[in-house]
């Protein structure tokens, strides 16, 4: 149901500091697929920023349900890892 994903950027401290991980975030998703809330579950204080800065420019495809659209809430988790 992803339509629009911004990848984030790995924070330089979080990479000369060799800091990876997960983070995990809870997501409201509203009737026109956009991120409405997003709130912090886990993860890596130096990456949490740049992973909810990513996230709250996702667009989704709307969530219908009946026929009719529906606000979700779902779980986001973003992976950084060094390449």
């Amino acid at each position: 149901m992803l339509l629009h994903k911004v990848e984030p950027v790995y924070p330089p401290l979080a990479r000369q500091a060799h800091v990876q991980g997960t983070v995990a975030l809870a997501a409201l998703i509203d009737k026109k697929g956009n991120i409405e809330r997003l709130e912090v579950i886990s993860g890596h204080p130096m990456l949490v920023p740049a992973a909810m800065d990513a996230v709250k420019q996702w667009k989704y495809k709307p969530y219908t349900y009946q026929g009719k659209r529906v606000a979700v809430e779902t779980e986001i988790r973003v992976n950084f890892q060094f390449q």
